[in-house]
């Protein structure tokens, strides 16, 4: 037997052991979680819609609702022991406490969008604190702010600042159903961001329950703790409440373009020119690409959103990128509240309470992501088409940086991913079936492997929000520096080494983790 099969059947023999004794205590241990959570419920008669054993008959409908990936609603897929849906903020407390005191984990699920389950899925006994009923949101427009709930959806935040107001917006993504609280934990790109920075830039305070129960906000967190949870993800921290956010002005009009050409039509040639001048661009302007294959052809996308009007959305475009042939019958002026409509597939005259819905669809997939510091050559580009062609269900999203993003510090925030990137790319990939599964994160993966040569080095960089298990995981108990330093580099560069110290710091005994947590340091070593 050579060293690789001895550990492969150790590490098998381990998880057996392993999953044995979890099956014999965390009975024991749930039901410990449920009799110290019922003890801290004010009304003991709301306990029945606030914890959702497995026995309930709402206990399926509500784990499922939030499952935005497809390929963890199964029967293989672990399950919580119970769900908490809290009310208000106290109940959180209680959960934490109770969790901590019965040795069981937690998952925080704002939105149910991360990429690999880790909100709601886990290797070892646990529950989930599902915010959903934590989503009140707040306008002020005489002051330019906003608190909203860490259960609220980027859809219900942009609703309720164009129900206050036609020309503020925030800047955060474009997909309607994602959750406010682990978004803007991790950073936060969207359609202004190039003129705003990311949503995680705009946030003024928040509100966090740590590994003590306690609430804080910025001013008793202290500025560590309040660096961290801006792009560094919350849950390594504790349970994100809710945040302030700076609203931002946006004109009465704006302007959406969209040109689609296929290769045969000089994709390729558009794509090289667009490389070197989408994070030079005003910062007014936002021009993307999505790159995707069907009939057995390649087809680029270039969308843009300028903050103003036509005439001056195709003078801008055509003056920096001619090659385009932009015209104005390729665009169309609407207000910035129709744009978010617009972003997230809908018409921009259907009705504002569209973006009030949670779920919108889901499918398998698996997705990655890369940041490109130089054009990627034409020979790179052939040889990226023939392996899209591979599976017409991918695709490729090209984000433009630049403008704002340029202009703030790499230690500003624990995002890292600022000045000296062109652009971040999101691989995606998606499929109906999973008997599929393997088929499809195999094709991600060779995709992943052959733009290793054009991406960001020493090291590749990575995006938290589009997380990737691939790049590595934690163990199942405290993971060393080292260990976790193999995908933290990755997603938080130079900034990782401050975010373990902050960590170690807050939550020493290292409650709040999961397969991509921020590590503590071991003893004695900081």
């Amino acid at each position: 037997m050579n060293m690789e099969t001895f550990h492969v059947k150790l590490f098998s023999l381990l998880f057996i052991l392993l999953n044995s004794v979890w099956s014999t205590t965390s009975t024991s241990n749930s039901e410990s979680f449920v009799q110290c959570f019922s003890s801290h419920l004010q009304n003991s008669n709301s306990s029945n819609e606030i914890i959702l054993p497995r026995t309930s008959s709402a206990y399926p409908s509500v784990l499922d609702f939030s499952i935005q990936n497809l390929r963890f609603l199964n029967n293989s897929t672990p399950k919580p022991a119970a769900i908490i849906t809290p009310f208000d903020e106290s109940q959180v407390q209680a959960a934490v406490i109770c969790s901590k005191k019965s040795g069981i984990q937690i998952r925080i699920r704002s939105g149910g969008h991360d990429y690999e389950g880790l909100s709601y899925v886990s290797r070892a006994p646990f529950i989930i604190i599902d915010l959903f009923n934590l989503r009140s949101i707040d306008v002020d427009i005489k002051n330019e702010c906003a608190w909203v709930k860490s259960g609220a959806t980027l859809g219900e935040l942009y609703y309720n600042i164009a129900q206050k107001s036609k020309v503020y917006g925030f800047p955060a993504g474009t997909c309607p159903t994602v959750g406010v609280g682990g978004h803007i934990s991790g950073g936060g790109v969207g359609t202004i961001f190039r003129k705003y920075g990311l949503a995680s830039d705009n946030v003024i305070d928040a509100r966090i329950v740590d590994v003590n129960g306690r609430i804080l906000d910025r001013k008793s967190m202290g500025e560590e703790l309040f660096w961290a949870i801006r792009g560094g993800g919350g849950s390594s921290f504790g349970v994100i409440l809710a945040w302030k956010l700076r609203l931002v002005p946006v004109p009465p009009t704006v302007t959406v373009c969209d040109v689609t050409k296929t290769k045969e039509q000089g994709a390729t040639k558009l794509l090289l020119k667009w490389q070197n001048i989408a994070d030079k661009l005003p910062e007014d302007l936002f021009l993307h690409s999505v790159v995707g294959s069907s009939d057995n052809s390649i087809t680029v996308e270039f969308g843009s959103l300028f903050l103003g009007r036509v005439d001056k959305a195709v003078q801008v475009i055509q003056e920096n990128f001619p090659e385009l042939s932009l015209e104005s019958s390729h665009c169309s002026e609407m207000s910035w509240i129709q744009s978010v409509l617009d972003s997230a597939g809908y018409s921009i005259h259907e009705s504002l309470e569209i973006l009030l819905k949670r779920r919108q669809f889901s499918y398998f997939f698996k997705a990655k992501s890369d940041f490109v510091t130089e054009p990627i050559s034409e020979a790179g580009l052939e040889g990226l088409w023939h392996i899209l062609l591979e599976a017409n269900t991918s695709f490729m999203i090209l984000t433009p940086f630049g403008g704002k993003m340029s202009e703030i510090s790499d230690s500003e925030t624990s995002f890292p991913h600022r000045k000296g990137n062109k652009y971040e790319i999101q691989y995606m990939v998606t499929w109906g079936d999973g008997k599929d599964t393997k088929k499809y994160i195999g094709f991600m993966r060779r995709l992943y492997a052959y733009m290793a040569p054009y991406v960001s080095k020493s090291p590749r960089a990575a995006y938290l929000n589009y997380r990737d298990l691939d790049l590595g995981r934690n163990s199942y108990g405290n993971t060393s520096y080292a260990q976790a330093s193999i995908w933290g580099l990755k997603y938080f560069k130079n900034n990782f080494r401050r975010l373990v110290h902050v960590k170690t710091l807050v939550d020493p005994g290292n409650f709040f983790r999961n397969e991509q947590s921020i590590p503590v340091y071991s003893s004695g070593k900081k």
